[in-house]
């Protein structure tokens, strides 16, 4: 296989619903490429968690949900790792992961990319603005 060392792909989302959307399909995409079926399904969840999260609180309080300017996503393939991150320019920094009550329709998003990767967490930026970003496994030797 003729795969560069550190192969990167990225890809600016629309600020909507549809950057999600956009996210899965680019992720898979890529994925195929690069001959990751191993990990293809959980780096498609977790990419469309962190795509849901930039969208929906990256733009400005006044602007109302949804207007997530300037997102980002970003997969670099690593020797023994796949490593997806979401840059928004939002002010809002991730949470703890953690489970939302049974009939709460938000708030499982980092418990699930918490459960899904190996490490993962987020990197401010000045003045403003992140990346919040996954490793997950590919199954190739360190």
């Amino acid at each position: 296989m003729s795969v560069l060392a550190h192969p990167t792909a990225a890809l600016r989302l629309s600020g909507d619903r549809a950057g999600c959307a956009q996210a899965r399909e680019f992720t898979e995409r890529v994925l195929k490429d690069w001959e990751l079926a191993s990990c293809r399904d959980d780096a498609v969840t977790v990419v469309s968690e962190l795509a849901a999260n930039a969208v929906l609180h990256a733009g400005r309080p006044d602007e109302g949900e949804g207007t997530g300017a300037g997102v980002w996503l970003k997969l670099t393939r690593r020797r023994a790792h796949l490593v997806c991150a979401v840059t928004d320019q939002g002010d809002t920094f991730p949470g703890t992961a953690h489970a939302a009550g049974p009939l709460e329709e938000r708030g499982r998003g980092l418990f699930i990319v918490e459960a899904l990767s190996q490490h993962w967490g987020w990197t401010r930026y000045a003045p403003k603005g992140k990346t919040v970003w996954a490793m997950l496994p590919t199954g190739a030797g360190a």
